[in-house]
């Protein structure tokens, strides 16, 4: 399995017009974070977590010829804001793109996208087809997936485990019934917003103690502000099995 970082940065975290602290006047690449997003391809499938406002410029950086699936964690706009860019997919395809979605998160994505849910005859409206995903395990193919729920302040987001592999964002507390389908995971990702305690994200602290009570081999932190903080001096402060994922970065599971 090969996962690949399209975007690690929050809306609060992607570069800003006219800013100038020290994340966007930063001339390392990997303080450059787009929206959250991942490519994950694995036994002939390419599937991604997300398709947020960056997907578009993403999808044409990896040079990405194929998408079999989309998982979707919530409807927040930075996480389904790209998905109109579905559209070249499914006409080099040939195929309505599936997908995998709470059915809280098909509302809201029917709600921003109604123009491509309407009976017209406008060919080139973005075409996907919803599956609803009830946090028990399920299959993409022959691909077995398990959702995991994990609350952002009030609302549950879809985290996903794919074989020793579990991929969180947007959380800020899980239930103890859901924690036992992340144990055993030897690759942890997680959201870390930055230091400061926040209402619906985990802190570093907070991310911190739940890779501490899983121990994976190695865990990622994703999903960081501007108030994170510079790579290269965050990344001092962590443990070896701990790293900062960046865009563009690729683990070979």
């Amino acid at each position: 399995m090969v996962v690949t970082f399209l975007g690690t940065g929050t809306s609060g975290g992607v570069p800003m017009i006219g800013c100038e602290c020290e994340v966007c006047s930063s001339t390392d690449a990997r303080d450059k974070r787009l929206r959250t997003s991942i490519l994950v391809e694995m036994e002939g499938l390419n599937l991604c977590i997300d398709a947020g406002p960056d997907f578009r410029q993403q999808m044409l950086r990896e040079k990405v010829k194929s998408l079999d699936a989309l998982l979707i964690t919530h409807g927040h706009r930075d996480h389904i804001g790209g998905l109109d860019d579905i559209r070249p997919f499914n006409y080099i395809q040939n195929k309505v793109i599936p997908l995998y979605c709470s059915n809280e998160s098909e509302q809201m994505i029917r709600e921003q996208y109604a123009y491509a849910f309407k009976k017209n005859d406008y060919d080139f409206a973005p075409k996907m087809e919803f599956h609803t995903i009830e946090y028990s395990p399920f299959k993409i193919q022959h691909l077995n997936v398990m959702p995991i729920e994990v609350m952002h302040h009030k609302l549950p987001v879809s985290a996903f485990r794919i074989h020793h592999f579990t991929y969180i964002t947007d959380g800020k507390t899980i239930s103890e019934k859901e924690k036992e389908k992340i144990k055993g995971t030897k690759t942890l990702v997680i959201n870390a917003l930055r230091k400061e305690e926040h209402h619906s994200h985990f802190t570093l602290d907070q991310a911190m103690e739940l890779i501490a009570e899983i121990k994976p081999e190695k865990a990622y932190l994703i999903h960081m502000s501007h108030q994170f903080g510079l790579h290269a001096q965050m990344e001092k402060e962590l443990p070896s099995n701990v790293k900062i994922a960046y865009d563009g970065l690729k683990l070979y599971l």
